[in-house]
C-alpha cells in the first residue's frame, strides 16, 4: 500500500481514503461527539470526582464567542481515556491518605483544588490536541473526525489557544505560586517537544536518545506535571514530590511507547485513530530506529527511504521488517521498563487503595490496546 503526506485534496491520498472516509463517516452532525465515557478500571476510585471535573470543565468552556464552545465541547467530549486528569485526582487521593498516615498537614490540597487542577491539566491536554492535528494533518482522533477538518484549521490553533489561557486563569483560583510554576514549565517544555518533533521529521538519522527526548518533553511533561501538582499541594518532602513527579514521567513515556507501537500493529477501530500516520508524517518512532539498527541493509535503506519520503513508502513492507527485526517487542519492552521505574518512584508513599490503583494503572497500561 503506497501512501501519501500531504496534499490540499486530503481525499486524494494514496493509501489514506480508507481512514479519511473513516473521519468523514464518523460524525452526522459536526457540533456534537459522544459523551467521554466513565473511568473504569484502576481509574474507576475516582469516578465520581472525575464526574465533578467534568461538570467543572463544561462550566469553564462558557465563552460569548459561540465558536469557541463548539470546538472545545467536541473535542473535550469526543471520549478519550482522561488518564491525565484521573492522575491528578488519583495522586491527590494517595496524597491525602499518606498525610492521614503520617499526621501532617494537607496545606492547600483540598477536594476542590484537586478537582480545579483535574481540569486545568485535561484543557492543556485538549489545547496540545487541537494543535498537534493540525500540524499533523490528522483526519482521526477517539474514532471521530479531528476539529480541523470539521471547523478548520484557523479555529482548531484558536480555540487551543483559548483553552491554554482559559487554563491558567484557572490556576490563579488555586493560589499557589509554585503550582502555577510548575504549569508554566510544563506548558514551555510540551511547546519545545513540539518543534523538536517537527525537527526530527524525514531526518532518518534521528537516535533513539533525541526520540525519547522527544517523547518526555512532548507528552511525559505534562503526565509529570499531573502528578507532582498533588504533592506541591499538599507540601510533601521534595523527596516524595518527586517521587510523584517521576511516576507520572515514567508513566507518561510508556504511554507514548505503546501508542507508537500501535502505530504499527493496532486496529484503527480500537485506537482511534489511522493506522501508519507516524509514518505518513515522517516521524522516526522507535520501532523504525529499532529496523534502523537490527535490519539488514536493504531493509534499513528501505526505512531511510520511507522516513525521508513517506509518499512513496510502501507501508505494509515497512511493517514487515519491524516484525522480522522484533522492534515491536524492542519498543514494549523499552515501554515495560518504564513502568517498573513508575513502580519504584511511588516507593515512599504510603499503602492505600489509592496507590494500588495507581500501581494497577501501570499494569493496564502495559496490556493496552487502544
Amino acid at each position: 500500500m503506497i501512501f501519501g503526506l500531504s496534499s490540499t485534496d486530503e481525499a486524494q491520498k494514496p493509501g489514506n481514503s480508507g481512514c479519511h472516509n473513516a473521519a468523514v463517516n464518523a460524525v452526522t452532525d459536526p457540533i456534537s461527539a459522544p459523551a467521554a465515557s466513565a473511568p473504569s478500571g484502576p481509574q474507576a476510585i475516582v469516578s465520581a470526582e472525575m464526574a465533578a471535573v467534568d461538570r467543572l470543565i463544561r462550566d469553564r468552556l462558557a465563552s460569548e464567542v459561540p465558536l469557541i464552545g463548539q470546538v472545545a465541547e467536541y473535542i473535550i467530549q469526543s471520549g478519550g481515556k482522561r488518564v491525565r486528569p484521573s492522575l491528578t485526582l488519583m495522586i491527590s487521593g494517595a496524597m491525602s491518605a499518606h498525610l492521614h498516615a503520617s499526621g501532617s498537614g494537607r496545606a492547600l490540597l483540598t477536594p476542590d483544588r484537586s478537582r480545579l487542577m483535574a481540569a486545568v491539566v485535561e484543557f492543556i491536554h485538549t489545547a496540545t490536541l487541537l494543535h498537534d492535528d493540525v500540524v499533523d494533518e490528522s483526519e482521526l482522533r477517539r474514532g471521530q473526525a479531528t476539529a480541523n477538518v470539521l471547523f478548520g484549521n484557523a479555529a482548531s490553533v484558536l480555540v487551543g489557544d483559548f483553552l491554554y489561557s482559559r487554563a491558567f486563569q484557572m490556576m490563579v483560583e488555586v493560589g499557589s505560586a509554585e503550582v502555577m510554576g510548575v504549569m508554566a514549565e510544563s506548558t514551555n517544555v510540551i511547546s519545545e517537544g513540539e518543534v523538536l518533533q517537527l525537527m526530527n521529521c524525514h531526518d532518518p538519522d534521528v537516535t533513539e536518545e533525541r526520540y525519547l527526548t522527544v517523547i518526555r518533553y512532548k507528552t511525559a511533561k505534562l503526565f509529570e506535571a499531573a502528578a507532582k501538582v498533588p504533592a506541591v499541594l499538599a507540601s510533601a518532602d521534595p523527596i516524595l514530590i518527586e517521587g510523584c513527579a517521576a511516576f507520572g514521567r515514567h508513566l507518561g513515556t510508556a504511554f507514548q511507547l505503546i501508542d507508537d507501537a500501535l502505530d504499527y500493529d493496532g486496529n484503527e477501530q480500537e485506537i482511534g485513530k489511522c493506522v501508519g500516520d507516524d509514518l505518513r508524517e515522517g516521524k522516526p518512532t522507535l520501532p523504525l530506529i529499532t529496523v534502523m539498527a537490527r535490519g539488514t541493509e536493504q531493509e534499513k535503506q528501505m526505512v531511510r527511504a520511507a522516513i525521508e519520503q513517506p509518499d512513496q513508502a510502501d507501508f505494509e513492507q515497512v511493517v514487515r521488517a519491524i516484525q522480522r527485526t522484533g522492534a515491536l517487542t524492542a519498543t514494549l519492552d523499552s515501554a515495560q521498563r518504564e513502568c517498573e521505574l513508575a513502580r519504584g518512584a511511588l516507593s515512599g508513599l504510603a499503602a492505600s487503595e489509592y496507590k494500588t490503583a495507581l500501581l494497577q494503572l501501570l499494569d493496564q497500561l502495559a496490556q493496552r490496546r487502544a
